[in-house]
């Protein structure tokens, strides 16, 4: 495609864009950076509690997102297509790049491309999710057989294979984004919905706090077992872990009540979360490497490595940039996948026709 049909086909989609949507997004996406850049001067009250709030709630909602904006999948070619395009095949360039990176920098190297590099496990957790919502679409009951897995996965001791602890852990997020139509959305616009959103924010950042000094950070991280914890998983596991669900989809809800409906100066950057997340890993882990941490800790250093989350963000956006990363970011590799058959062409064309 060339950059004059790139750029006509994604101002004809931004004109039906959901708004709050991209905001969100855009929001959510810079938290993810932030709490990346913030990660490795954890130790102090202060960092440990802001890194806690964000990690109690960023990808849960940026998933329940993502299942929203997946209803449309109904496993056509055209569509498995775009997914195979648009997601495996960019996490296998970035995987590549991350290894690559890793022996230069003299880290531990994933074993295959089946272990997710870093922030990877994402992209393998979209894919699977995606082919399966006719799955959830046709299921009689499917946000509980969601939070059945969810709560099953906990038992059940998963290595990194396709990030398969939090692909299961944080499905239900996914599979009730699914389910959500925009009159559910419009419910958050109520005034007494922002105004306990409010509530909300305030009450779980003074939580966090002391929430910080007494729990795991793997609880939020959705990727381990309740079995090896020094903890009863049927009894005070259970409860925490579904405890976790409902503080993230309370978080959830009061981050879509509280973002702004309107087409805004940051709107339009909501459709380029992914450049900002496959590119930002890479460019911390030189950061930290070159010894970027070791000049600042806890409350001058989450100050400075909250703006440098901002700036990389915003960093990330410009139309340079996407234009160097958009042969990575958004390949053209269409040369992986056959040809359709002609009878296959024809009953696509039937099915998009019907």
């Amino acid at each position: 495609m060339t950059n004059r049909r790139r750029d006509t086909a994604s101002a004809s989609a931004s004109r039906h864009r959901d708004s709050r949507l991209d905001n969100a997004k855009f929001l959510l996406i810079a938290l993810v950076v932030i709490g990346h850049a913030i990660e490795p001067i954890r130790g102090t009250p202060v960092v440990d509690a802001v890194y806690m709030w964000i990690y109690s709630f960023h990808m849960p909602a940026f998933i329940l997102i993502s299942g929203y904006l997946s209803k449309s999948f109904d496993a056509s070619p055209r569509r498995v297509e775009k997914l195979v395009l648009g997601v495996a095949v960019p996490y296998l360039i970035f995987w590549g790049l991350h290894v690559l990176l890793a022996v230069l920098l003299d880290r531990g190297v994933p074993a295959s491309p089946l272990e997710p590099a870093w922030t990877l496990w994402f992209l393998v957790a979209l894919f699977v999710w995606r082919l399966s919502v006719p799955v959830w679409q046709r299921l009689r009951w499917p946000l509980a057989t969601a939070v059945g897995v969810s709560l099953a996965t906990a038992f059940v001791e998963l290595e990194n294979v396709l990030g398969l602890g939090r692909l299961l852990s944080l499905l239900p997020f996914f599979v009730l984004g699914l389910l959500l139509r925009p009159e559910h959305l419009d419910v958050l616009r109520r005034g007494w919905v922002r105004a306990l959103a409010v509530l909300t924010v305030a009450a779980s950042a003074v939580v966090a706090v002391p929430a910080a000094r007494y729990l795991e950070f793997e609880w939020f991280f959705w990727r381990s077992s309740l079995v090896d914890r020094d903890i009863d998983p049927l009894g005070a596991g259970l409860l925490l872990r579904l405890g976790c669900m409902l503080a993230a989809l309370s978080l959830t809800a009061a981050l879509l009540a509280l973002v702004p409906r309107g087409s805004g100066a940051v709107t339009r950057l909501g459709a380029y979360t992914l450049y900002v997340y496959l590119g930002h890993s890479l460019l911390l882990r030189v950061a930290e490497h070159l010894g970027w941490y070791d000049l600042a800790d806890g409350v001058l250093g989450l100050a400075v490595n909250t703006a440098l989350g901002l700036a990389l963000v915003f960093f990330l956006c410009l139309p340079w940039v996407r234009a160097v990363l958009r042969p990575l970011v958004e390949p053209d590799a269409s040369w992986v996948l056959r040809s359709a058959r002609p009878g296959e062409a024809r009953s696509g064309a039937q099915r998009a026709g019907s």
